[in-house]
């Protein structure tokens, strides 16, 4: 298991500290589905905090990625953004002969 932060070691103690209260306050005025609902969120709770790899996660949070995939990816935003500019100016040049050909037609009447 990896060292986990004090932010997220205080957050999981109020975690517990509130769902076992709840069991118990859940309990004492008989509220069976609601007790198990607590008793649920306890156990997946504890099935996170012990089975996601935190530390995995902490590293990739770490890595940065490297310049050519950072140029590769400037380069495909660039190429589509160039690409939906054409289509934008394609549709503008249909609308246009499409209300031009409306004229055409009304105007005679």
């Amino acid at each position: 298991m990896t060292e986990r932060s004090r932010p997220w070691q205080m957050a999981a103690a109020v975690f517990v500290f509130i769902n076992v209260a709840s069991i118990g306050w859940a309990i004492a005025n008989r509220e069976a589905a609601h007790a198990a609902t607590h008793v649920g969120a306890l156990i997946a709770g504890f099935f996170a905090w012990h089975l996601v790899p935190w530390g995995r996660i902490r590293e990739l949070q770490r890595t940065q990625p490297s310049d050519e995939r950072v140029e590769y990816l400037q380069q495909s935003v660039d190429a589509m953004a160039l690409e939906v500019e054409r289509i934008g100016e394609a549709q503008r040049y249909s609308d246009k002969l499409r209300a031009a050909r409306i004229e055409t037609h009304d105007g005679g009447r």
